[in-house]
């Protein structure tokens, strides 16, 4: 009789097909060069997890999708504007309610390293090793989601969680993981469930959850998230639903995941407290940021003339009207309700050179925009850069969740508020070259570049090609000349931008990626988000074939 042995990888294929007949799952073969690493997170009992929660929550993610569809089709045609909902009030009028109170490791968040995309494997370690109180380990701004990047990052996860890496603290004294996945603009391609593409979110936070979730609990140290792009309390509602589905499922405490939702739309802005509301159970506060929120004025109201918003190298900042109420009204939303609330992230680069004047110029700037975060009430921040972690816990104190910010009293004027101002040559520039640069990064499976001492992620691009695009749309004039940005003013600017570009780069890209670029700046209708137009590309998508 002939004996039969079946390797790992067989028994995998053989459960991978039971499971696709049974669950109506398709799932593409692993990204090359992680067998392993795919055999360990696409087990049988994962896949399994996965299907269910897609199953149970996928109509209500296309539901979500349609709602913010039909909701700026009604901003579009109405001319109305958004203002706090009196089908609400009773919420916001509510003194009674609170979140529940933050797990002991989220009490103490001075600074978090930001935009730390985990597949990339060394900066992951030495955001571990460092003392920072937390890591946003981001599967969305900062990262391009690839199939490889998206197995690789969360096993990174894995390994984190379980002490695998070498000369790393274990995870309950390494810095809080807090996990951020895509947002719910995103699919992802490599796996269908009952005929469609999975949500981008649900297929990372299924499979950080299923492996790690009960470690972190154990250790005293999650399951913490960020929740991106978030933008109306309706949406809450649904990561509540979530949440609480998996914690059943998983057999975690009810209330035990915990998630900071990134207010990153002007729409969201009016929906703070209901956000909590619906979280109150899993709320780790709220946070806010500028390039992201800025980009959203443009995006649900860049077709009119009254909200032009004015080179953002020269006139957007956190001390304009319209961010400072933002933020402070987050601050008061968020302690009042005994939530707590988190700053931008610094995208400046210290110099090598520690010496210099550069270095004391960086220095001072990221201390400033992170003591204007700090008197506002925040209780704080995130830095890119880990050699500024130190210096800017220095700066920053303990948690200010006992300042109310009762001297607040924000309007929706105050709120949408657009600055005065113009457009520099400089910042058109400036915008042409981010938006070029990222895409280029894109195509090559990066989500952040570099660019004139600081990171540029797809916050920055979407301000970017957000700002190159409202202005070609109303024709405005340059300050330095005079002359109208136009369509074909922006293409000459794009070729002077690619020749100052081309000597540290591959051209065919760089010419791909300017080509794109200009595409979407110049479309009729603006493309809700550059992310979800270069994630369906056709371009991308053979860059970073599933095989």
């Amino acid at each position: 009789m002939t004996k039969c042995y079946w390797t790992s990888a067989q028994i995998f294929i053989n459960s991978v097909q039971l499971f696709q007949q049974i669950l109506r799952m398709e799932i593409e073969p692993p990204p090359g060069g992680l067998e392993l690493e795919f055999e360990i997170l696409l087990s049988g009992n994962a896949l399994e997890f996965l299907v269910e929660l897609v199953s149970n929550f996928q109509q209500e993610v296309d539901t979500i999708l349609a709602q913010r569809s039909a909701r700026k089709a009604h901003l579009d045609l109405s001319g109305e504007l958004p203002g706090f909902s009196d089908d609400t009030a009773h919420i916001r009028n509510d003194p009674t309610w609170r979140v529940r109170p933050a797990p002991a490791r989220l009490r103490r968040r001075h600074v978090d390293i930001g935009d730390l995309a985990p597949c990339d494997t060394e900066r992951f370690m030495r955001a571990l090793r460092s003392p920072a109180q937390g890591i946003q380990v981001d599967f969305d701004d900062g990262n391009c989601p690839t199939y490889y990047n998206q197995i690789k990052g969360i096993y990174n996860v894995y390994r984190a969680v379980r002490n695998q890496f070498h000369d790393t603290p274990p995870v309950s004294k390494a810095p809080v993981l807090m996990l951020r996945p895509r947002a719910w603009n995103m699919v992802e391609h490599n796996m269908m469930v009952n005929g469609k593409e999975v949500p981008g979110p649900l297929f990372d936070f299924g499979l950080l959850m299923f492996h790690n979730g009960k470690l972190l609990f154990e250790n005293n140290s999650g399951p913490f998230f960020y929740l991106s792009k978030v933008e109306s309390y309706l949406e809450a509602r649904l990561w509540s639903k979530i949440f609480l589905w998996t914690e059943q499922r998983l057999g975690l405490p009810p209330g035990s995941t915990k998630a900071t939702v990134l207010i990153e739309n002007i729409l969201a802005t009016f929906e703070m407290e209901e956000i909590l509301y619906e979280l109150r159970e899993h709320s780790a506060g709220l946070n806010c940021g500028i390039w992201d929120y800025s980009a959203s004025f443009v995006n649900k109201f860049g077709h009119r003339a009254a909200f032009l918003l004015p080179d953002r190298s020269k006139y957007v900042n956190m001390e304009k009207r319209f961010l400072r109420s933002y933020m402070d009204l987050l601050v008061q939303t968020c302690h009042r309700r005994g939530a707590l609330a988190t700053g931008g992230m610094a995208a400046l680069l210290l110099p090598r050179e520690k010496d210099g004047a550069l270095y004391r110029s960086v220095l001072a700037a990221v201390t400033r925009s992170k003591l204007l975060e700090i008197n506002a009430g925040v209780d704080g921040f995130m830095v890119y850069d880990l050699d500024l972690v130190e210096p800017m816990q220095r700066v920053s104190g303990e948690n200010q969740l006992l300042e109310l910010r009762e001297d607040v009293a924000v309007t929706p004027a105050d709120l949408l508020s657009v600055p005065a101002g113009g457009v520099t040559l400089y910042g058109l520039k400036y915008n042409v070259a981010v938006g070029v640069l990222f895409i280029e990064a894109w195509l090559q499976g990066r989500g952040h570049f570099f660019y004139k001492g600081q990171v540029e992620d797809s916050a920055t691009a979407e301000i970017s090609r957000s700002q190159v695009w409202q202005w070609i749309r109303h024709l405005v004039t340059l300050e330095d000349d005079g002359r109208a940005v136009t369509r074909a003013l922006v293409r000459s600017l794009t070729t002077e931008v690619l020749a100052e570009l081309e000597d540290e780069r591959e051209r065919r890209t760089l010419l791909t990626s300017a080509r794109m670029f200009l595409e979407v700046v110049q479309k009729s209708d603006f493309p809700e988000f550059l992310t979800t137009y270069l994630n369906l590309d056709h371009t991308f998508l053979k860059n970073h074939p599933a095989v």
